[in-house]
């Protein structure tokens, strides 16, 4: 596991970002950002960079992410930085969806998805 914790400027914890079941090469990225920190770029900024990290300090290939329908905006974090829905799922009830993001390989630095 990989925990990361995300910063504001003055150095207060807005959120955190996290990569578990890492095996084989990929893992599943979750996150949450504080909600006086939300709208400001500070998701996909945070995704963006643990995608990287996921890269080049950890070697993964491949990253899986889960959301619910209902969360549009984490549904927008993730189709921002190169996650793409690859099934539906159930989380606790409710309809969501499951994304995959492949990574570059480790010398290169991984696409923005957009």
């Amino acid at each position: 596991m990989h925990f990361h914790v995300v910063l504001d400027d003055r150095g207060a914890l807005i959120g955190r970002v996290n990569l578990v079941d890492v095996e084989d090469g990929t893992a599943e990225l979750g996150y949450r950002i504080g909600e006086r920190a939300t709208g400001r770029g500070v998701a996909t900024a945070a995704v963006e960079e643990v995608c990287r990290l996921a890269a080049t300090a950890y070697g993964l290939s491949a990253l899986t992410a889960v959301t619910t329908r209902d969360n549009p905006a984490s549904m927008a974090v993730l189709g921002r930085t190169g996650f793409t829905p690859v099934g539906d799922i159930v989380l606790d009830g409710r309809p969501g969806v499951r994304y995959r993001r492949r990574l570059s390989d480790p010398g290169t630095a991984p696409s923005s998805g957009g």
